[in-house]
């Protein structure tokens, strides 16, 4: 059983809608993707430089960036070693903006790590590039990009890399709970029957520190059951890794650094 919270929050946020509720901060202005917009380069100066960025520079800057902010480290990641060298899904909590750009990209150390991201995430002014050559896959603005990027999607998976998906879509800084979200990102492993992985990063006490030490844990695999209808497959899956990421937060997430709670009708709270 999780442990009770000892610990007074630093800060209290009142939020309205659990799905739709953002706190990000970001603080810039979202613009849909530019229409030639291409998901896949094939050139080698852009492969070369994106090898670079990747490998040389941001892996290195994030594995020591984690280890010295948050504390940071993974249990269970062997779980991983279960699919061999397949591609898979990775299905994570959305509770720490760094955190959750760098995790995805060490997990594995013999393929590269994607992430699907939003549209603020790509319209930060000059760090289109940088970010897509870390590996970020942007979700489409138009009907085209958006069957590009399902292509882009499958390729990747092919190519025997992992893709990491933030279900809960909205980012909610030190969030110890898991939020509800849809079967809806779950289509692309129903389809093409590829596993899946839950990843859920948890918050507790340290002894000495401003923030709090970060615990991932990797469940999983979770394989698409080719016996159900697509709709029954989804979700599924969704449920599976819904129930794993709330077993592992409600167990190990008990540090409550951020507390959160529902804002009650008529109530006018920051």
């Amino acid at each position: 059983m999780k442990s009770e919270k000892k610990y007074e929050p630093k800060k209290t946020i009142y939020y309205e809608n659990e799905l739709t509720d953002d706190f990000a901060k970001m603080g810039i202005e979202i613009k849909p993707l530019r229409e030639n917009y291409r998901y896949i380069h094939r050139g080698p100066l852009w492969r070369f430089f994106s090898f670079v960025l990747y490998r040389i520079i941001g892996q290195p800057l994030a594995w020591l960036y984690t280890k010295i902010v948050p504390l940071h480290r993974f249990k269970n990641r062997k779980a991983l070693l279960k699919v061999g060298i397949s591609g898979a899904y990775i299905y994570a909590n959305h509770t720490n903006f760094i955190l959750d750009a760098f995790l995805p990209n060490l997990l594995r150390s013999f393929r590269r790590g994607y992430i699907v991201v939003g549209p603020d995430t790509m319209s930060v002014p000059g760090l289109n590039n940088i970010v897509e050559m870390l590996g970020a896959i942007p979700l489409g603005s138009t009907l085209k990009q958006k069957k590009e990027m399902v292509n882009c999607v499958k390729t990747r998976i092919r190519q025997r890399n992992l893709i990491t998906i933030y279900p809960e879509a909205h980012m909610w800084p030190y969030y110890t709970g898991i939020r509800p979200f849809s079967d809806a990102s779950f289509s692309y492993p129903a389809h093409t029957l590829t596993p899946v992985f839950a990843m859920t990063t948890c918050y507790q006490k340290r002894k000495l520190g401003r923030f709090p030490k970060t615990v991932t844990f990797i469940d999983g695999p979770f394989y698409p059951d080719e016996s159900l209808p697509m709709a029954e497959r989804k979700k599924a899956l969704r449920d599976q890794c819904y129930n794993a990421m709330k077993a592992r937060a409600e167990e190990n997430s008990t540090y409550e650094y951020i507390a959160y709670r529902k804002k009650e009708d008529g109530e006018n709270k920051n």
